[in-house]
This record gives C-alpha cells, structure tokens and sequence, in this order.
C-alpha cells in the first residue's frame, strides 16, 4: 500500500504498530465470581492479527475488491473485524440497521444488491427463504453466532501471504451505509474512504480524542471509530434492534468498571442513564465527554448532566447520515428555558452551512437557492470533507438532497477563500478537480448573528397554517417542559396552507390515559403554556399517545408522520379559546 493510499483499514496497523499491548478491544461474556464483568480482551496486534485473518479467508472464499457484501454478524469484534477486513480487501460492506422491519429490510437488500453475504446463520437463512431478493448474491459467508467469533491465528504463518491493503483513492466507495427512515424512504448513503478519512480527523480533533482512550459506543456503527482514534472500545450489554430496552445499570457498570473516558449515544440512552444515577446518588468521574446525537437533546438533560459526569462534558454533535459531523455544542451554549429551538453550535472549521429559503423541487446548482439572513428560518445545507455526494441506485433522491458547485478548474476568482474542495484537497482527502457538494439536510434551522446553527425541526414536518408555519421544535420545547409530559409532536390536521396545529402527548404516566378527567386537566394546563408564547398560542387541541413510533437507531427521531395518520381517527382534547 502506498503512502498516498486513502484506505480506511490502514489505521489499525498503525496503532498496532504505536501501540501492540494496549486492549484494543474488550467483548462481555458473562459475570465474574464479584459480579463484574468478564471481558474477552484483544490488544491491537491481537485485533490487526483477527483482521487479516477474517481478510484472508475472506479473500479464499472469492471476495474481491469492489464486491458489494451485506454485513449481517453479532455487534462487537464479529462486526469491527468483518469491516475493516473488507475495507482491507477494497470490498464494500453493506450494512443495515437491525430491527428496522423485514419489509423495509427486504427493500434495502434488494435496492443494494450484493454480491456476498456475510452473515449468521439466521441471516443466511433468511437469504435463503427470501432468495428472490438475495438473488444477486454469489458468494456466501458464514460468522459465527458466539459473541466473538474469533479466527485461530498461527504465529509461524508467512505474514506476506496475507492479503495486503488494497490501494484505494480518497473517492473509491468505502461502504453503503443507511438512513433511519424517520421521514421516508431508507437510502443507502454511498461512503468514500476519503469520507471516513475526514470523520476521523474532525472527530479527534474537535473532541481532543487521544490514543489511549476508552469508548463505550452505545450505536455497534461507531464502534468502527475506537480503532482507528486508538481508543480501547468496550463493546456495551445491549441489542442494537432494541435499544429502548438497554440497562442503564449494565451500561453505568461498565462505564464505572472500565474506567470509560468517552461515549456515544441517543438522548434517549442517556436519559435513562442520568435517571440511573441521580436516583442512587452516582457519578461518572472517568467519563470525559458524552457524544448525545440522533435527535435534540432535551433540556433536562443538559441540566442534569454535571450533577453525574463531575468531570466531563456533554456534547451534541448534530449531523446525519449523510453529512457527521456539521457542528457541535455544549451545555456553555444551551439556554435550556429557550423556546427558539435547539442551538446545534457552531458549524466545525471545514464545514460551511447555509440557510435557504423552502424549495419542494431540486435545485441543480447553489444559484437556484435563495440564502436567508441570520435569524430567519429556512432549510439546512451544509457542505464539507464529509459530505456524501449521492445515494445509492436512487437518482431522484439524490437530485433532491444535492445541489452541485462548479469544479475547482472552473472557479477563476483567485483571491477567494479557500472553498471546501480547496480544504479537501490540500488535505489529501477528496479527489481532484471535483466541485463541492452541498446536502440539504432536510432540517429547518437559522443562523443567529453570532453565527451559530438552531435546530427548528424536519422540512417535512413543519406545518403550513393561514397564518404561516409553524415548526416542530420550537413549538414542542413549550410542553416538553411540563413535568407529566414524556414525549410530544406536533401535528397538522387538513390541507397544507390551512392545517390546523395541534399537538401528541405520551404521558409520563399510563394512568392519564384511563381518566378522561386527567387528560383535560392536563390539556387545560398545557394550552396555559401555549399561550405564554406566540409560536403556540393558537393551540388549542390535544391527543394523548401511550407509546410514541420512533426510529430504531437512537430510539429517539419520532415518526411525526405516522402520528399526524393516527390522529386522523383518534379523538382530540380541546380546551376552549376562551379558557
């Protein structure tokens, strides 16, 4: 491999090589006689020695460079030494979020079309029952189902008969990795190794990461980041389909135990987290920072978090799929009283983010887009070393979401500041003479004059009333702050331009959802919120939900839509006008 190469894979051999003995890796597999948890542990030679052997037999069995392979194994060393086996092969794994449905699962492996399967014996089970939809596979590849599913390696083997690293460009396709789906379609987001390349950059250096870290990733996906930073992953006691279901006692114990410096998980996660340890009177002092992403943070949450991490910071990246990270905040900038919706922080060096006015339609290049003013809400664009340039097999959604630039051979003005593809390129991580990409992140927000990002909701969620619209964060910030309130969404009943607000309540309680009396006392004291702020003060009628649809990354992104059908046939609580 020459230097030059982008390939993501050749950062574990280099922190082997800094660092052979360190663990690199630590599997859960059961208690020890004190009740702690026995870890399975693996240095970084160890894990670089378990990769190029799942990259040799990879290789044996007919995996080539470019071969598109649905990645179906267990969380934790099966999934990190299958996918940087491949990207050692120059292979590109697919991979999909468990627990999403098997229709929709169905869908995305047809859409995406493999070539091999690596998987568990469910998995190829099921590529077998539903084989018109695997019908692109040719090469099948069984992982075992143990926790580990470690590979025997010979010290005495000829390391020159390993696969090497395949060469690969900062614009070589890396891996297909999809969406949520809370708004829509799930799309598969076509990664380069060059992309990655920027994530881990930006990563360490906008959070300090150092080599020699502890990471408990509570998402299996960013569990590929603790190699490549350096840091010993820990892999958590969860199912990454059920993440609602996690124990904040499994997950504390082990972030006690191990001494974890650093986290990443859903607001949802660490909600439960915070509760844990408030209610016992626990802290987390080895915790440097949290990495809270996949939907707002609420402000109870930044308001409860120094009082469990003494020494250690909360930090909401915000970004998507297709673009992470855009910018970054923490509890320094939140008010938590505000009502103007969620401040994202400030947009990282590399990055450039605009506001536009709402467009339904694509728009071909930025002169199409109308930029707004600070302080005035539109749609999101951002463009950047990590922003991914089209979806996969789904030209339509990618014309929707991309809005091109002109390549840098076509730009003359040479006094201007550097662009992004100009940054991109003098780091060595996007290939030459590409124009920049902008993604539409399908987020409603503005820039305030300080030059910081707010959040106000999805573009598809936003309401269209007679008296203008209405969006989904600043309006929802109001009565999540009742303290009988779990979760609520805001919701349009009728035609766009006439739609009626109206917002869904889950209740901390079950009980409010037998009593009608409680639900209009509750109502009646929501709509008293309401009207202490202009954006909801024509709100007036309430649902009341015992279970929220959300998605199944972060178990956080509620399904507005689907809620906005429920409310069709559900019965409202309305609190006179005049009340």
């Amino acid at each position: 491999m020459s230097a030059e190469s982008a390939n993501i894979a050749r950062h574990l051999p280099l922190m082997a090589a800094r660092q052979p003995g360190r663990p690199a890796l630590k599997i859960p597999r059961g208690r020890t006689p004190a009740g702690d948890i026995d870890y399975l542990t693996l240095t970084f030679a160890e894990l670089d020695a378990e990769v190029a052997a799942w990259s040799e037999r990879l290789s044996a069995r007919g995996v080539h460079s470019g071969d598109r392979t649905l990645v179906m194994v267990r969380q934790g060393l099966p999934l990190i030494a299958a996918t940087f086996a491949l990207f050692r092969l120059g292979a590109v794994p697919v991979v999909i979020d468990p627990g999403m449905g098997l229709r929709n699962f169905l869908a995305c492996v047809a859409r995406s079309r493999p070539r091999v399967l690596l998987g568990i014996r469910f998995a190829q089970i099921i590529g077998r029952v539903f084989w018109p939809t695997f019908r692109s596979i040719q090469v099948r590849v069984s992982a075992s189902s143990s926790l580990t599913a470690r590979l025997a390696v010979s010290k005495s083997k000829n390391k020159n008969q390993e696969p090497k690293i395949a060469e690969s460009s900062p614009d070589t396709l890396a891996a297909i990795l999809f969406t949520s789906g809370s708004t829509g379609l799930l799309k598969g987001v076509r990664y380069e190794h060059g992309m990655f390349d920027a994530q881990v950059r930006l990563i360490r250096e906008t959070y300090g990461i150092e080599s020699g870290e502890i990471d408990l990733p509570l998402l299996p996906i960013f569990a590929l980041f603790g190699p490549a930073l350096g840091m010993t992953t820990v892999v958590p006691e969860l199912d990454p389909s059920r993440p609602a279901m996690a124990s904040p006692e499994k997950i504390v114990r082990a972030i006690r135990q191990e001494a974890v410096t650093n986290s990443f998980g859903s607001p949802t996660l660490w909600r439960k987290v915070a509760d844990y340890c408030l209610a016992r009177n626990l802290t987390l002092p080895s915790l440097r920072r949290v990495l809270c992403a996949g939907a707002p943070v609420p402000a109870s949450l930044w308001t409860d978090a120094p009082r469990f991490l003494p020494g250690g910071c909360l930090h909401s990246p915000y970004g998507a799929t297709e673009v992470l990270p855009v910018s970054t905040v923490t509890a320094d900038e939140i008010d938590p009283a505000s009502t103007h919706g969620a401040c994202v922080g400030r947009p990282l060096a590399e990055n450039r983010v605009k506001i536009i006015a709402f467009a339904d339609g694509p728009l071909a290049t930025l002169a199409d887009a109308c930029e707004l003013p600070p302080g005035e809400i539109g749609e999101i664009i951002v463009t950047g070393p990590t922003v991914t340039r089209e979806y996969d097999q789904l030209p339509e959604a990618t014309r929707q979401a991309k809005i091109q630039t002109p390549s840098p051979k076509s730009q003359t003005n040479a006094g201007a500041p550097d662009s992004p593809e100009t940054w991109n390129l003098k780091r060595g991580t996007s290939a030459p003479h590409r124009g920049a990409v902008w993604h539409r992140m399908g987020d409603c927000g503005y820039l305030d004059a300080d030059g910081r990002l707010w959040f106000c909701g999805r573009v598809a969620e936003r309401l269209e009333t007679a008296n203008g619209p209405m969006f989904t964060e600043p309006c929802e910030q109001v009565f999540r702050s009742h303290p009988q309130v779990a979760r609520c969404a805001l919701v349009g009943l009728g035609p766009r331009g006439r739609q009626q607000p109206a917002i869904v309540v889950e209740p901390k309680s079950r009980a409010l959802l037998r009593s009608g009396t409680k639900q209009q006392a509750l109502a009646d004291a929501l709509c008293q919120l309401a009207i202490g702020h202009p954006p909801t003060a024509s709100i007036h009628r309430f649902y009341f939900h015992p279970h929220f649809p959300v998605d199944v990354r972060h178990n956080a992104k509620i399904h507005r839509l689907a809620l906005t059908r429920w409310v069709a046939t559900a019965v409202a609580v309305e609190v006179p006008s005049d009340k």
